[in-house]
């Protein structure tokens, strides 16, 4: 039986201010987390908007900074390209050269997925790492404190690609995914159960690239098949969205401070 799901979206009429909104969203998700459980767990993705975002909570002259509280913090990867960590496309370098190097945070705190590894190595590898991590048991999957996602223009997000095997695992936490359409490549990607026993779970997306992908994803007909963004339903009932008025064009208009809301049915 569908169940109602409510997005949130925040509207940002510049790159620049939605960099901010999303530097702010961090620090405050990491600190809640910290808070309430003494640690954060947080799941981050790669591409254009993190980077920025990421660049800003590593600048020293920047607001955003101080109010980490790093020694708390853990660092996952929702996915990765199976690139060594030095390769352009890595998400870990791009995560490296925005943050990692410029931020407080020690080796233990950071768990990356091997993508110069075998792609079924390195997804039982990077499960292995989480499962320790989390101190799991059996068939138990973990919780993370906030997952970070973006999405294609062609719907998909994480490595979850229209029409891959990935879109049909249920059990597993990690999994290396072949997609076609991005020259046969091999990505190692979270499953979608898993991105969804987020305790907050959010998409940065920016660029009208992205608006026909939205406009079906959040207003049109289920089909994940062909929008794999649809399957992400969080537990908590609520999915964030930290929009660029480009990308917003076809949703219903946001109200005042460019907050909008959907409720949709999963």
């Amino acid at each position: 039986m569908a169940e109602t799901i409510e997005v949130i979206y925040y509207v940002d009429a510049s790159a620049e201010a939605v960099t901010r909104r999303a530097a702010q969203y961090f620090v405050d998700g990491i600190r809640a987390a910290a808070g309430a459980r003494g640690k954060a767990r947080i799941a981050i993705s790669g591409g254009h908007t993190p980077k920025n975002a990421f660049a800003l909570l590593a600048d020293p002259s920047a607001q955003y900074r101080e109010q980490i509280p790093w020694e708390n913090l853990e660092l996952y990867w929702v996915d990765e390209r199976c690139v060594p960590p030095d390769h352009p496309d890595s998400n870990y370098r791009m995560t490296r050269e925005a943050l990692l190097d410029k931020v407080p945070l020690d080796k233990t705190q950071i768990f990356r997925i091997r993508g110069e590894l075998d792609p079924q190595e390195a997804a039982a590898k990077y499960e292995f790492d989480i499962r320790q991590s989390f101190r799991l048991e059996g068939a138990e999957i973990p919780t993370f404190d906030m997952v970070a996602l973006g999405m294609g223009p062609d719907g998909h997000t994480a490595s979850l690609f229209p029409h891959t095997a990935g879109l049909h695992e249920i059990m597993r936490i990690a999994i290396a995914n072949h997609v076609p359409q991005q020259k046969e490549t091999w990505r190692v990607t979270l499953t979608w159960p898993v991105i969804n026993r987020g305790r907050d779970v959010f998409f940065l997306i920016e660029g009208a690239d992205k608006v026909a992908a939205l406009k079906q994803v959040f207003t049109g007909p289920y089909d994940p098949e062909l929008y794999p963004s649809q399957l992400i339903k969080p537990a908590g009932r609520r999915i964030t969205l930290l929009l660029d008025a480009a990308a917003a064009a076809a949703l219903p208009p946001p109200g005042a401070e460019g907050l909008g809301r959907l409720e949709i049915a999963r």
